[in-house]
């Protein structure tokens, strides 16, 4: 017997969000499958807020920090720790998350999720042609942390990477936007 797996369309599962049945579900979807988001500890949550107060500074007028929000992918609608996206002056996001084209770089910050960052995360966010993702390892052991900058999505992967555990994360998309590595991984 052969077991068919089925997937799940963005607007089968906007349509749920909408009716309120995931409300107390921690998912997001990730290419058709809705997957269990971890719950966010005292480390990630400060690192996110801090964070995002700090890009929120540098991030040119045109853009905005969007934290713990939705993007709608092809497939996909995951809610990155952070996002900047394309500012939206028409209330057109009153309808709709922002897509792909409208998001410049995503953060995500790692803890029990580091597989999947790493893993189908990565793959979403290339195949989706999201320029800049970082991925900010924030391992129990203070030295191991490390920021992991990716650049130049092509066939779904990135063909750049970069690993910094000190100094300045410089997007290399969004002149002027940066922050020190210290703040992103709390050490």
């Amino acid at each position: 017997m052969t077991v068919a797996i089925a997937k799940w369309t963005v607007e089968e599962y906007l349509q749920l969000v909408r009716t309120g049945l995931l409300d107390e579900k921690p998912v997001e979807l990730l290419a058709g499958d809705f997957v269990e988001m971890a719950p966010e500890g005292p480390l990630h949550s400060s690192r996110i807020k801090k964070s995002s107060r700090v890009l929120r500074k540098v991030v040119p007028p045109e853009f905005e920090v969007s934290e713990a929000h939705p993007i709608t992918l092809a497939r996909s609608v995951p809610e990155p720790d952070l996002a900047i996206v394309v500012l939206d002056e028409t209330n057109e996001n009153d309808f709709r998350h922002p897509n792909a084209s409208e998001t410049k770089l995503v953060i995500e910050f790692a803890m029990s999720s580091l597989d999947k960052d790493l893993g189908p995360k990565r793959s979403l966010y290339a195949e989706a042609g999201i320029p800049e993702y970082w991925v900010v390892d924030l391992a129990e052991d203070v030295g191991d942390r490390r920021v992991i900058v990716l650049t130049e999505p092509k066939d779904g992967d990135y063909a750049q990477e970069e690993i910094l555990k000190a100094g300045m994360v410089r997007s290399r998309m969004l002149p002027g936007v940066e922050i020190a590595a210290s703040i992103l991984l709390g050490n």
